[in-house]
């Protein structure tokens, strides 16, 4: 017997990659068919006692004058033919041929004419149906007016005054259709019929499906003691109207669906024989065009869909959707590679890790199938047609914004360990430590800010630096020239420069300290002007450079004196979170983003590359873009060797964030060939984090176009709800979800990584959110105009009176007040029966947050201001 080689770690690998892989594939085969469960329900093998009858096919609409031709009609009489022996009509005029057709097929009808406000239709219709009934033997009932009181279009009097007309002129029983309530309100219309036909739809009055057949039984009771207590026990009581939709909106406990409505048909069948009663189950086929007037349920009344196909078998188990299996096949086949290639890649994570980033990208998979073949399920209108080819593009964005932040959720939560994981070093020799060209820009900060910065530098514990302090810009003497005197104070390696004017913002203050450098400097370090740095802080890193391939280290922007001012505090939390999650998850494939404090630089590098960039105002993210283009590698060292201040108020903390966004965007258009061509320099990590690094922002500018549009469309809705109706609830569920897991990832990694409390993991969730409109402005604008203008991130302010609270953000007032004015027009117009109209508001509220956050941010800055006189 031969003995196999044992498996080597590889082929370990590629089989535990495929199991994971094929087990949450077969996992999402079981969740289809688990949502798409037989379900169990008596059988029905009799013919139909009658059926309610439209003849409009799926794109036409008698509203807009679109009516059957007769080889369509011919067609349905035909098929329905074989369910029943028996139509009801609502009209006459429109489609006098039905009654002939029917004929043929040797089955009854019950004619029906229509009746509303217009006077002349209305004897239009009655005469068509007096000259139908007369003409064809097989039309054995009729009724006048369909719903008319309940609809308001004609008073008891005047509904009578028809029936009554009618009954003079035919030899068939007359009556009229209107629901119980209708009937116990005016039981003075029993005597003005010769039978009783009344609706029965406990969909409609919020019933559950399961106590459906019991209140329709206790309908049928109530209106059969209402005609023998007005002392007619003779008149017959027809059900004209009974049945339940396969879709559309949740009535509370009324749940319309494919299955449901099987059950009770087929349910109501038997109990309806078995107590041999007359009635008419609605309806025949569905009719796409009642939506615009009833509601999404309007359409899915039939018991065949619009394209004249039996929706459900009356033996047997009901599938909700019998199409489910090729749908999860190709979910199933859509994630298959990506799930493979992610789990083959990154194996060295915790199997939990690699089956949920693996079931996310199923469920994106289905989340796709699932919006495509919407159509195929639902009648779609114009309006639904256009929320779909809109809302498709927005929902692949959204699935890949959750996926990127997926990513970063796994990896932060199950990965073994960090693969580029970087500590302080021992201190190198005094004859080794290389120079170090220490540049602090600054412009019209104040001096006794700059003034401590300096004193730290002064306290280094180092030996080989320089310290170029470049004031560009500054007007005031008083401001500049206390810093100037200070240099001068602290000796020869300290040197003052006042450059009035200057292009190029900080950039051009760089460059310039480039040119003035020591020739001996091997590192340039950079810092803000408000930074308290470590005594150790050059000494520990910069041994990182004598390897030649690193020509960045960088540590983590850090901040003092918060502890007591709330804003600076909610703040300072928010901007840990980027270091102590983003920037590991990036480190990790050599990406990190280089932000313009606490960095060194390789001189060499940054000479050699061109400098620091002026067309951005984000020139340290791009300069660490260039050297890793350049094939440098970058250090990031997760230790705090400076610390500075947060903004100084809700205005200051915007504009940041609005640069660093506008920034991206600059960056994004000039270096996007750095990003997608084949021959580009950057490996795939690098790519991916600095092409999907900001897909977050672009979260945030997506936010603001739906904000508009719904804006736009709840005011639609409450001022023309004719042409504007709620989207089906299918298109508004993903995005709950994608607000619900956001929200989520963001939560659970803070309380893994960043240590704070739980009240300043909420007060940094607000910070964050707040910035949202601030950041979809600075994509917008990035995206559409070249040029940026730098605008300083004030630390301090000084100012004798406080403006007011809400000065910084009023764009975000007027949109969250907009939100809310929408989410009462939708409660007092619409309401909150249908589950699309709560969904809508959820989502209206959901929008709200962001805007509501930052007014949040605006009042806390303005109670815990330290503004000085």
């Amino acid at each position: 017997m031969s003995h196999l080689p044992a498996p080597t770690p590889v082929r370990k690998s590629f089989w535990r990659a495929l199991l994971l892989t094929v087990l949450v594939a077969a996992l999402n085969v079981a969740l289809w068919a688990f949502l798409n469960r037989p379900v169990r329900i008596a059988d029905w093998s009799g013919e139909i006692a009658g059926l309610a009858y439209n003849a409009s096919q799926r794109y036409q609409d008698p509203t807009r004058g679109i009516f059957p031709s007769e080889a369509d009609l011919a067609g349905d009489i035909r098929l329905l033919s074989q369910y029943t022996k028996r139509l009801r009509l609502y009209q006459s005029s429109e489609t006098p041929q039905v009654p002939r057709l029917a004929r043929f097929y040797g089955m009854k009808v019950m004619g029906g004419a229509w009746l509303d406000k217009r006077i002349q239709h209305n004897e239009r219709e009655l005469e068509a149906l007096i000259a139908l009934s007369r003409k064809y033997d097989n039309i054995d009932r009729a009724i006048v007016g369909n719903e008319t009181v309940l609809l308001g279009n004609l008073s008891v009097q005047q509904l009578i005054g028809y029936l009554d007309r009618a009954r003079a002129q035919l030899r068939i029983p007359v009556s009229t259709a209107e629901p119980l309530d209708t009937w116990q309100r005016h039981p003075e219309l029993i005597r003005h019929v010769d039978f009783v036909c009344v609706h029965i739809l406990p969909y409609w009055e919020f019933v559950a499906r399961k106590d459906a057949i019991g209140w329709v039984l206790g309908q049928y009771q109530a209106v059969r003691k209402l005609v023998d207590d007005q002392g007619f026990p003779d008149k017959p009581v027809v059900i004209g109207e009974v049945g339940w939709p396969s879709n559309g909106d949740r009535r509370k406990s009324a749940q319309p669906s494919l299955a449901d409505e099987a059950h009770f048909v087929r349910e109501w069948l038997n109990v309806a024989a078995r107590e041999k009663l007359d009635y008419y189950i609605m309806e025949a086929i569905d009719q796409p065009w009642k939506a615009a007037n009833e509601g999404l349920a309007g359409a899915y009344w039939g018991i065949l869909d619009a394209n004249r196909q039996p929706k459900f078998a009356f033996t047997g188990t009901v599938i909700e959707d019998p199409e489910w299996p090729w749908k999860a096949a190709i979910a199933s086949l859509l994630a298959l590679v990506p799930m493979f290639w992610f789990a083959r890649h990154f194996i060295r994570f915790r199997a939990l890790g690699i089956a949920f980033f693996l079931a996310l990208i199923q469920v994106s998979a289905s989340i796709l199938v699932w919006m495509a073949t919407l159509p195929y399920d639902f009648y779609l209108d114009p309006l639904d047609w256009g929320m779909l080819l809109l809302l498709f593009p927005a929902q692949i964005a959204i699935i890949l914004i959750l996926l990127i932040n997926g990513f970063e959720f796994t990896e932060v939560l199950w990965r073994p360990r960090w693969l580029r994981e970087f500590r302080p070093l021992p201190p190198d020799p005094a004859e080794r430590q290389p120079f170090v060209s220490i540049h602090l820009a600054c412009y019209n900060e104040p001096p006794e800010m700059v003034i401590l910065t300096l004193d730290s530098l002064a306290a280094l514990d180092y030996r080989n630096f320089e310290v170029l302090v470049i004031d560009n810009n500054t007007k005031k003497e008083e401001v500049w020239k206390p810093v100037e005197a200070h240099c001068a104070k602290l000796g020869p390696r300290f040197r003052f420069f006042h450059l009035d004017p200057w292009p190029g913002f900080k950039a051009g203050a760089l460059n310039f300290g480039l040119k003035e450098t020591d020739p001996r400097a091997e590192i340039v370090a950079v810092i803000d002007a408000d930074y308290e740095v470590r005594s150790d802080w050059l000494a520990a890193l910069t041994g990182y450079f004598h390897d030649a391939k690193v020509a960045v280290v960088q540590c983590p922007q850090a901040h003092r004196d918060y502890e007591h001012n709330a804003f600076r505090r909610m703040t300072n939390w928010e901007y840990d979170g980027f270091f102590r999650i983003g920037m590991h998850h990036r480190n990790e494939r050599n990406a990190i983003i280089q932000h313009g404090t606490m960095t060194m630089v390789r001189r060499s590098a940054l000479a050699d590359t061109g400098g620091w960039s002026e067309w951005t105002i984000c020139e340290d993210a791009e300069l660490g873009l260039r050297l890793m283009r350049e094939g440098y590698d970058l250090v990031y060292v997760d230790e705090v060797m400076g610390r500075g201040l947060t903004p100084a108020d809700f205005t200051a903390y915007k504009s940041q964030r609005y640069r660093w966004a506008f920034g991206a965007m600059q960056i994004l258009k000039a270096r996007w060939n750095w990003m997608t061509s084949k021959t580009s320099t950057l490996t795939r990590g690098q790519r991916f984090h600095f092409l999907t690094g900001w897909f977050s922002w672009f979260g945030d500018a997506l936010h603001l176009v739906f904000t508009l549009m719904a804006m736009l469309w709840t005011l639609g809705m409450v001022l023309a709800p004719k042409y504007f109706t709620l989207p089906m609830y299918l298109f508004l569920v993903p995005l709950i979800g994608f607000f619900i897991s956001k929200a989520a990832f963001g939560i659970i990694l803070y309380r893994k990584c960043v240590p704070c409390s739980w009240r300043d993991t909420i007060a940094a969730s607000v910070a964050s959110m707040g910035l949202s409109h601030a950041i979809a402005r600075g994509i917008f604008l990035g995206l559409w105009k070249k040029k940026g203008e730098f605008v300083r991130t004030a630390k301090s302010r000084r100012i004798g009176k406080k403006p007011s609270a809400f000065i910084s953000v009023t764009e975000e007032l007027l949109l969250f007040l907009a939100l809310m004015a929408g989410i009462v027009g939708m409660i007092n117009s619409i309401g909150i029966n249908y589950v699309e109209g709560k969904l809508w508001i959820a989502i209206l509220a959901a929008q709200a947050v962001p805007y509501a956050s930052a007014l949040i941010g605006a009042w806390v800055a303005h109670r815990s201001g330290d503004a000085v006189g």
